[in-house]
């Protein structure tokens, strides 16, 4: 049968946050955690294949789609992992298959490291690695100063309008030349709103951009790949982007951890090469 999504509202540090849920609630768990300046929409083909066999719920994180944005603070890490734990106590979604693209990969893996009791089945999708020797050469005051700056410049950020939903569906055929004209449609219809003046817009916050002086350290986040529990699969583009997770060595600090390279495919291997993708976390999860 193919089943719909239905949008729902939950609440995390005060903040309206939007997440997408396919039903069949009886079926083991499966969340869905999108990248950096995406949206909850971009998982709706990968979600299909799942669907049957799963209750899939996939959020839009804070300051994207369709959740509030944050006011006065940074976009951290460790308050979209606070998110995430969140959905997953309110809606006893444990224990859950996490699955995680970019830098949702990124919060799939401390997710799974902090609370590895909750997590039954990780996959990593291109998630953003270590990136060894960022920021390893400031001092602590050139990093305060640095993130000060990079704020404030924000603040005369325009946001940038597009006169027609045809100009934003050029633009995301722009930005990934492997969609079809199908998907860029539908990623478009679902992460633009239109403005008052009927030009269009993306959804999510210029703010995200806005990285906190601080991330989580390099030792730390090793620390926590390394308390997951559960097995891993990792699957990686060949043509996507440097320093994902599994690369540069980094595999060696998750426990039960299996890597693909999938060809042919850049940053967003689930729409690149969607078959290849369903195809291995479909024998991942059967194995696990």
């Amino acid at each position: 049968m193919t089943r719909k999504p239905t949008s729902h509202s939950y609440y995390s540090q005060r903040l309206r946050l939007h997440y997408l849920d396919w039903g069949n609630e009886t079926a083991p768990h499966m969340l869905l955690v999108h990248g950096s300046q995406d949206h909850c929409r971009t998982w709706d083909w990968f979600a299909e294949h799942f669907a049957d066999d799963y209750h899939i719920v996939a959020p839009d994180l804070r300051g994207h789609g369709d959740s509030e944005w944050v006011r006065g603070s940074s976009y951290h890490h460790v308050d979209y992992v606070y998110d995430l734990v969140q959905l997953v106590r309110q809606r006893s979604l444990d224990p859950v298959v996490v699955v995680g693209h970019s830098m949702g990969g990124s919060l799939a893996a401390l997710f799974a490291g902090a609370y590895p009791e909750l997590v039954s089945s990780l996959v990593l999708l291109e998630g953003v690695g270590l990136w060894p020797g960022l920021f390893d050469d400031q001092t602590p005051a050139d990093r305060i100063r640095n993130w000060v700056d990079n704020t404030r410049a924000l603040a005369g950020r325009q946001i940038r309008r597009y006169p027609t939903l045809e100009d934003a569906f050029a633009r995301m055929r722009e930005a990934n030349a492997h969609l079809n004209e199908d998907q860029a449609r539908h990623l478009t219809v679902h992460g633009s709103n239109q403005n008052e003046d009927g030009s269009f817009s993306w959804k999510y916050d210029n703010y995200t951009h806005a990285y906190p002086a601080y991330r989580v350290p390099v030792e730390e986040t090793v620390s926590l790949w390394q308390s997951i529990a559960c097995a891993t699969l990792i699957i990686n583009a060949r043509q996507g982007f440097p320093h994902r997770t599994g690369q540069d060595d980094t595999l060696a600090h998750f426990v039960h951890a299996e890597l693909i390279d999938v060809d042919k495919a850049g940053h967003w291997v689930h729409h690149d090469q969607l078959d290849a993708v369903v195809m291995a976390t479909k024998k991942f999860l059967t194995q696990t």
